[in-house]
C-alpha cells in the first residue's frame, strides 16, 4: 500500500497516499494553486486549477464535490442526484462513491472514512471543515454522527495542515472560554501569549466519538503558517485555500 511521503515543491500534493485498499486521502499544496472560487483569482484560474487537480487525482473531470463553508454546524449528505455545493462544513458519500474536497488555509481539514465494504464497511467517507467556530460549534462529532446513522462502524480519520498552537495566537478570554470545554485547545505562542491548538481539540473530538486518527507519515512540516508551501490566511491573506480530499481509485 502506498504510504504517501513528501512530494517535491512543485507538486500538487503535500500528502496523499493509498490508506486503504481503493481508497486515496490526500492534501493539497501551494503547486495546485488556489482551489476556491471566493478568493483571489480569477473564477475560471480557480476552475482550471480544479480540473488540473482532478486529473492528478485520476477522477473524471466536474465530479470533485466541493462546499459552499461558513464556519456552520451543517453536514450534507451528498449523491450523484445533485452537483451543486451544498451550504454546509461537513460533507458525506454515504457509499464512497462521490470525490470529496474541503478547503482551508489555517483552519483544520478532515478526511473521515469507514471500513470497505470488503471487510463488513459501509465504504462511506467523509471531509469537515474545523476551524475556532467548528471546534466550538460540535462540526467534528456531527460529522462522525452521520456517518453513523448511515451504518459506519470503524470510522478513521486524517488531520491535515492547519496553523499550530504555537502560531494561532488569540485574546485571552477565547482561549479561556474554549479551554473550559476543551482543556487541550489552550496553548501558549512562542512568545508566551494565548493561543489555541485546534488540531488538538480536533483529536480529543474525534476520540470522544471513537474514531481513529490516523498519523501523515513522511507529511513533514504541517503548520500552514510556518510551511511556505501551504496557504496560510494569517501569513498571507487571500493568497488561495488548500484541500483536504478523498476518493475512491
Amino acid at each position: 500500500m502506498d504510504t504517501g511521503g513528501v512530494p517535491g515543491r512543485t507538486s500538487a500534493f503535500h500528502w496523499n497516499a493509498e490508506v486503504r485498499p481503493g481508497l486515496r486521502v490526500a492534501f493539497t499544496a501551494v503547486g495546485a494553486g488556489n482551489l476556491a472560487l471566493h478568493v483571489g483569482a480569477e473564477p475560471d484560474a480557480v476552475r482550471g486549477n480544479r480540473r488540473r487537480l482532478e486529473s492528478a487525482m485520476g477522477v473524471p473531470g466536474g465530479t470533485l464535490r466541493f462546499m459552499s463553508q461558513t464556519h456552520s454546524d451543517r453536514v450534507a449528505v451528498v449523491d450523484r442526484t445533485a452537483r451543486h455545493a451544498p451550504d454546509a462544513d461537513g460533507m458525506v458519500s454515504p457509499d464512497g462513491s462521490e470525490p470529496l474536497a474541503v478547503l482551508v488555509a489555517d483552519c483544520v481539514p478532515i478526511v473521515l472514512a469507514d471500513a470497505p465494504v470488503a471487510d463488513g464497511g459501509t465504504g462511506a467517507t467523509a471531509v469537515v471543515h474545523a476551524g475556532r467556530a467548528g471546534v466550538g460549534n460540535g462540526i467534528v462529532e456531527h460529522a462522525v454522527r452521520t456517518l453513523r446513522r448511515h451504518g459506519a462502524r470503524d470510522v478513521a480519520a486524517w488531520i491535515g495542515p492547519s496553523v499550530c498552537g504555537s502560531c494561532y495566537e488569540v485574546p485571552g478570554d477565547m482561549m479561556e472560554a474554549m479551554a473550559r470545554v476543551l482543556p487541550d485547545a489552550a496553548s501558549r505562542t512562542r512568545r508566551g501569549t494565548p493561543a489555541l491548538d485546534l488540531p488538538a481539540a480536533v483529536t480529543v473530538q474525534l476520540a470522544r466519538t471513537g474514531a481513529r486518527v490516523e498519523p501523515l507519515v513522511g507529511s513533514g512540516i504541517c503548520c500552514t503558517v510556518e510551511n511556505p508551501d501551504l496557504y496560510s490566511h494569517r501569513r498571507e491573506p487571500g493568497a488561495g485555500r488548500l484541500a483536504g480530499l478523498v476518493w475512491r481509485t
